[in-house]
C-alpha cells in the first residue's frame, strides 16, 4: 500500500499539477493587488473618495485623491517570485532528478561485447562466409 502511494507522489504529473495550483495560488494574490491597487483606483477618478497612503492623483484641483498603491502590488510580485522559486527549487528540481534517475534505472543496459580470441574471430569468418556464398 505505501508503494503505491509512493509511486503515485513520485509521478511526474501529480508534482506538476501541486505546482500549478501553488503557482496560481501567487498568481492570484498578483492579480488582486494589481486590480485593486491599479485599476480600483482609476476608475474612483470618477467622483468618489479616495484613500490616502500611496500615489495621490488629484482628478480636478479640490476634487476627490485617488491613491495608486504601488507598493503593494511591488510587494505582490515579489512575493510571487519569492514563492515561484522556492517551489521551483525545492520540489520541481529535486522531483526531476528522480526522474531522471529513475529512467536511467529502468534504461536497458547495452551489452558488453565479449573479447573473443583471433581462432574464434577467424571461425565466425568462415562460417559467415559460408552462409553468404548458399
Amino acid at each position: 500500500m505505501l508503494k503505491g502511494f509512493r509511486e503515485f507522489i513520485l509521478r511526474g504529473n501529480v508534482v506538476d499539477l501541486a505546482v500549478a495550483v501553488v503557482i496560481g495560488a501567487a498568481f492570484g494574490a498578483v492579480v488582486t493587488s494589481i486590480v485593486d491597487n491599479l485599476i480600483k483606483p482609476l476608475i474612483q477618478l470618477v467622483p468618489g473618495v479616495g484613500s490616502k497612503g500611496g500615489l495621490v492623483l488629484q482628478h480636478n484641483p479640490g476634487g476627490t485623491d485617488v491613491v495608486l498603491g504601488y507598493g503593494n502590488v511591488i510587494n505582490a510580485l515579489i512575493t510571487f517570485i519569492l514563492i515561484a522559486a522556492v517551489v521551483y527549487f525545492a520540489f520541481v528540481v529535486p522531483m526531476n532528478k528522480i526522474a531522471e534517475l529513475r529512467a536511467r534505472s529502468k534504461a536497458p543496459v547495452p551489452a558488453k561485447e565479449e573479447e573473443v580470441s583471433e581462432e574464434v574471430a577467424l571461425l565466425r569468418e568462415i562460417r559467415d562466409a559460408l552462409v553468404r556464398s548458399k
